[in-house]
């Protein structure tokens, strides 16, 4: 019994035929179990960084009426709100990157023959070009 990875290979004297069946079997297993961990873990970090912008829009949000209600000048906390705000185009830039990896894992799963990571965003969840959504109706 041999473990490499995920997978065990065991041999009971087959012949050299069935072991190669067996391998290419086992290797097909595992690229499938790595692409659904893959694609798992993919969603979960666009989530993430979803609920990051989500969290930080809250922020802003709490900061400013707290600046509004409170007996404090026009300006305070300033630079608090603008290093947030560039917090938040940093992780907006993330998203971005995220995005391409998506594109180029699901390049990959295609060329794979696996199909287990989704077009990103999958088509027509935002409109095309004959009938796009407005974000207000997307939101």
């Amino acid at each position: 019994m041999k473990a490499t990875d995920n997978t065990i290979a065991m041999t009971f004297g087959q012949t050299k035929g069935g072991q190669d069946k067996r391998r290419a079997a086992a290797a097909g297993n595992a690229t499938a179990v790595h692409g659904l961990r893959i694609t798992r873990d993919l969603h979960e970090a666009e989530a993430a960084l979803d609920e990051a912008l989500i969290r930080q829009a809250n922020l802003l949000a709490t900061m400013v009426r707290a600046r509004r209600e409170a007996p404090v000048g026009p300006f305070t906390g300033q630079e608090a709100l603008l290093r947030l705000a560039a917090s938040q185009k940093a992780v907006l830039d993330a998203s971005g990157e995220l995005a391409r990896v998506h594109g180029k894992l699901a390049d990959v799963g295609r060329e794979m023959g696996s199909g287990l990571v989704d077009d990103c965003p999958p088509k027509g969840s935002l409109g095309d070009a004959a009938h796009p959504v407005a974000l207000v109706d997307a939101a």
